[in-house]
């Protein structure tokens, strides 16, 4: 029970991220630029450093995510070249904002959710005290989760209509991911592959497609700020958490 408290306290978090972008979609491009910051950060300062433990601590071989990284990087890749050729409104694909392109990242947002969920279970599987750490480290990223979330879509020209749904799918991620562990508990191999192959799309999306359509048409340099800004941020809050 109390992994579910706390994996609803994350659905909060992400919903209270996305409304927040929502709320300032007039001004996405300054969102784009934080955004892109984010991404850098949490694969940085979060996601590497948890592969770099798990390779150390599970005598896991190290190029098995690194493996992982590249394809998550090419998968995506490959995926929105595909739907580029497959239409011919170059007008529309140049940029790579084809609708299906932010709904798949945002699909995959939500399956990372999903897995943060995982996380807050396994450890209160271990121990109240672990579980709560875990908990309070999702907690304090998933606001951004909501912002990422958001930001993919509405940059990919999909309506705030479109992006309410995914926001909220995005949101019950977690908790449905924390129900998950009263079912099965993933091993630590598959947990560090899984977060090599996140991390590649998270450095496609980020360096492939937002940071380029933040800078689009309003570059600033308050824009670069805010990409500063959102790797900062996460460096905080990771080293805190």
């Amino acid at each position: 029970m109390a992994a579910l408290l706390w994996a609803a306290a994350a659905f909060l978090s992400t919903l209270v991220g996305g409304l927040f972008t929502l709320r300032f979609k007039k001004k996405l491009y300054l969102v784009m630029g934080f955004t892109a910051g984010v991404l850098l950060g949490v694969v940085s300062f979060d996601i590497f450093p948890e592969i770099i433990e798990a390779v150390h601590n599970y005598s896991i071989p190290s190029i098995a995510p690194m493996i992982a990284l590249v394809a998550g990087f090419l998968i995506f890749h490959i995926f929105e070249k595909v739907i580029s050729v497959h239409h011919h409104h170059e007008d529309e694909y140049a940029t790579h904002k084809h609708p299906d392109v932010g709904v798949f990242s945002a699909l995959a947002l939500a399956g990372h959710s999903f897995m943060d969920g995982v996380g807050i279970g396994v450890a209160f599987h271990i121990n109240p005290a672990v579980g709560l750490a875990v908990a309070l480290a999702v907690i304090s990223h998933d606001f951004t989760d909501g912002i990422n979330t958001v930001t993919l879509l509405l940059s990919h020209n999909n309506s705030s209509r479109k992006a309410l749904p995914f926001l909220v799918l995005d949101a019950v991620a977690p908790v449905l991911g924390a129900l998950s562990t009263m079912l099965f508990v993933p091993s630590q191999y598959f947990l560090t592959i899984y977060l090599g192959f996140f991390a590649g799309f998270l450095l496609y999306i980020g360096a492939s497609d937002i940071l380029p359509e933040a800078h689009s048409s309003h570059s600033s340099l308050k824009t670069v700020a805010l990409t500063v800004l959102g790797a900062v941020l996460i460096f905080v809050v990771t080293r805190f958490t």
